[in-house]
């Protein structure tokens, strides 16, 4: 039997003294970064370069790494067709004495900022219709593409078990759960990773196979509480969302909002128990 890895102790980087890490990433990568622009998230943070760039960082415990690596935006820089930062470099380094890998990729920077600063949007961004033209193109030509990675949306594997496990628990009635059709995804496309208005995704370090409509699922799934903007999702990406997979996917996230750790002030919970119902009664059917 193979021995589980270590889990490492997690950090918040918005909280975490960072100034060493910084400074390596300096050294490493040659490149001054603008401490007063710093973007500070949980487990990441990114910043502006005199050069013109950006660099993401991003703290990793051996747990969420897997057999793949842990190389996502640089192993996405041979992906075509798709609207997204050039990736121009990166390094990595373990923690001393911790299970904890480090990683820092160098990219270009983008005009626009995030749709919104977190997952969800609150309100309706107003995006051009280049914008949606840019999206359906970009997802349309990353569906198209292989690679033997597999996403890891929320830094963990997605797979038929995985998916079987989460919707038995939340929505028992689904008879049926397997899934047909698998293609690259994202797998973490939020609000906070395309930018506008002029169109890019960002943050590919989790992209890999995935079942069909996981990425249009989680962009609606984080517009219902701006109905017209969810709306738009779906018009935009139908052809996915209306598959039975993409349903699937729909139930995968609400699963997050409306299972056992539901928040009664979060503002998409009302909208997703509402959908919700409506996606399992059309896969009884």
């Amino acid at each position: 039997m193979t021995e589980s890895l270590p889990v490492a102790i997690q950090v918040d980087l918005r909280r975490q003294p960072v100034e060493d890490v910084l400074e390596r990433v300096e050294k490493d990568l040659r490149v001054r970064l603008d401490r007063q622009a710093l973007v500070r998230k949980r487990r990441s943070l990114g910043s502006r370069t005199e050069r013109g760039t950006w660099v993401r960082i991003e703290r990793r415990g051996f747990e969420r790494i897997g057999a793949q690596g842990w190389n996502g935006t640089e192993a996405a820089a041979v992906l075509h067709g798709i609207v997204m930062p050039e990736w121009l470099r990166g390094v990595a380094w373990r923690e001393p004495g911790e299970p904890v890998m480090w990683r820092a990729d160098e990219l270009e920077l983008v005009a626009s900022p995030s749709v919104a600063t977190g997952a969800t949007v609150l309100e309706d961004p107003l995006l051009p219709d280049a914008w949606w033209e840019a999206l359906n193109a970009s997802l349309d030509a990353l569906a198209a593409q292989r690679t033997p990675r597999i996403a890891t949306p929320d830094t963990v594997t997605i797979t038929q078990e995985q998916v079987t496990q989460t919707l038995g628990e939340v929505f028992p009635g689904i008879a049926d759960m397997r899934i047909e059709r698998w293609a690259p995804a994202h797998a973490d496309l939020t609000w906070a990773n395309v930018m506008g208005p002029e169109f890019s995704i960002i943050d590919w370090e989790d992209w890999g196979m995935a079942p069909r409509g996981l990425d249009a699922a989680t962009l609606w799934g984080n517009a219902l509480a701006v109905p017209t903007l969810a709306d738009r999702v779906h018009h935009e990406r139908h052809a996915d969302l209306e598959s039975r997979d993409g349903k699937l996917m729909q139930l995968f996230f609400l699963s997050k909002i409306v299972g056992p750790h539901a928040y009664e002030e979060d503002p998409l919970l009302a909208p997703a128990r509402k959908e919700a119902e409506r996606l399992v009664g059309e896969l009884q059917r």
